[in-house]
């Protein structure tokens, strides 16, 4: 599977960016081979749909799953239409956030019953505190 995770710098062990449409990188990673490759964000510095442009980035590029945490309604709606699955994470390293993916340790993002109106929030189900 490829995974995308939001990134501060187009490295593997960078700090985790919490904004899914303007995070500066994408880090895909290969869950299978644990190869990656970092991919600069064509919508980090768009005038509006940062989050829409970003879901189509990731989706062009094979992503069937992405690591963020700020999913804003528009980009919730065009990851659900790709096919992609998100999961939350809060903070770290790319690296970790990884492993913890790959360890079964994040939880599957989920916005409240209100269709993606509140997915900026990060509201989650199951969130490890």
């Amino acid at each position: 599977m490829k995974l995308a995770i939001s990134a501060v710098e187009p490295i593997i062990n960078a700090p985790f960016d919490a904004r899914f449409g303007r995070c500066a990188y994408f880090i895909f990673v290969d869950t299978e081979t644990h190869a990656w490759k970092a991919s600069p964000n064509p919508a980090l510095t768009s005038g509006g749909g940062a989050g829409t442009q970003a879901a189509q980035f990731i989706a062009g590029q094979g992503a069937q799953a992405v690591v963020s945490s700020s999913f804003g309604p528009n980009a919730y709606e065009a990851l659900v239409a790709a096919g992609i699955k998100m999961y939350s994470a809060r903070a770290g390293l790319v690296e970790n956030i990884f492993e913890d993916f790959v360890s079964g340790d994040l939880e599957e993002f989920s916005p409240s019953s209100d269709s993606g109106k509140n997915a900026r929030h990060g509201r989650h189900k199951g969130a490890r505190r």
